[in-house]
């Protein structure tokens, strides 16, 4: 553990002391810390290196991508506690800084609608582009095996594919999203309640459709028995809170099954496909799981170009 000195000496200056309050918020790249700032990358870097030197932020690399964080909780959470004694209401910096920031997150958020608006028609055939959707759906029925899945969430929904493959097995089925393009596509499947999803009847009151962000869902908490996220986290600018709202909808030995990509390096999939992570290592995701209140969590691989992985895990008591 660094001592305290080094500790206080990687904050004094006050570039630092604003880097530190930006990444509170949001975890940024060089460049978008640099904007924020309103300095030279070259400049922010060398602030950053003595901060992850001292501990207090945290490097995540992702192919020519490097993002920042606040480093361990027991480093960073004094540091949080003494800026917050000590800084003036209605800092005029602080204020500018959180408005520029406040952009970039709007920039990222329209971007990702842009994708998916423009993709709806197609993101059947888009999720399906490096596993075959068959096996992936086969395993996602086989790791979700049992009686019945009681009350289920789609979480990022897309064009409602897990709601058909799983609302059979279902009492009740809740199908969300944020873009309205891909929830029109998703309503269109069941446009007909005579037409059979997966092979079997479903009665069109078993299914309801809400427009909602992950980080907020439309649901109350504890009413739901089982929830997916398949092939949307990687999406998702900060996933751990996005589980963590999973959660709060669970009841109880609920299960939560999220379906993604493994940490590749195709960093194409960043700029091209609107990617916010390459995929996730077993060890974040088991992190965040195990943070939200998820145990026995069980994992599972289907190989492909880029792997997918299942992770489940059990909403503990």
């Amino acid at each position: 553990m660094p001592d305290p000195l080094s500790l206080f000496q990687s904050l004094a200056d006050p570039t630092r002391l604003r880097i530190l309050a930006l990444l509170r918020q949001m975890e940024l790249s060089v460049g978008e810390l640099a904007q924020v700032l309103g300095q030279s990358q070259p400049r922010v870097s060398r602030h950053l290196r003595v901060m992850v030197e001292a501990g207090l932020v945290s490097r995540r690399k992702e192919g020519n991508w490097v993002f920042l964080a606040p480093g361990p909780a027991r480093l960073v959470e004094p540091a949080f506690a003494a800026i917050d004694a000590w800084q003036e209401e209605g800092d005029p910096q602080a204020e500018a800084d959180s408005a520029r920031l406040a952009a970039i997150k709007s920039l990222r958020v329209t971007e990702a609608e842009d994708y998916f608006e423009s993709h709806a028609a197609e993101w059947d055939a888009i999720r399906s582009l490096h596993v075959a959707e068959a096996e992936v759906e086969e395993a996602i029925l086989r790791t979700l095996s049992g009686p019945t899945l009681g009350t289920l969430a789609d979480l990022g929904t897309g064009t409602g594919r897990m709601i058909q493959l799983l609302a059979p097995l279902a009492d009740r089925a809740i199908g969300i999203d944020r873009s309205p393009a891909m929830l029109r596509v998703a309503r269109s499947k069941f446009g007909d309640p005579s037409e059979p999803v997966a092979g079997q009847q479903i009665a069109g009151s078993k299914i309801t459709w809400r427009q909602g962000d992950l980080s907020a869902l439309p649901l109350p908490a504890a009413g739901v028995d089982t929830a997916i996220m398949h092939q949307v986290l990687h999406y998702v600018t900060h996933p751990g809170p996005a589980i963590a709202e999973a959660a709060r909808i669970l009841r109880p030995g609920g299960r939560l099954l999220v379906v993604d990509f493994a940490a590749h390096d195709r960093i194409e999939l960043r700029d091209r496909d609107a990617h916010a992570w390459l995929g996730f290592s077993d060890d974040r995701m088991r992190g965040w799981l195990a943070e939200a209140g998820f145990g026995n969590i069980a994992i599972a691989t289907l190989d492909g170009s880029i792997d997918v992985r299942l992770w489940l895990g059990t909403l503990r008591g």
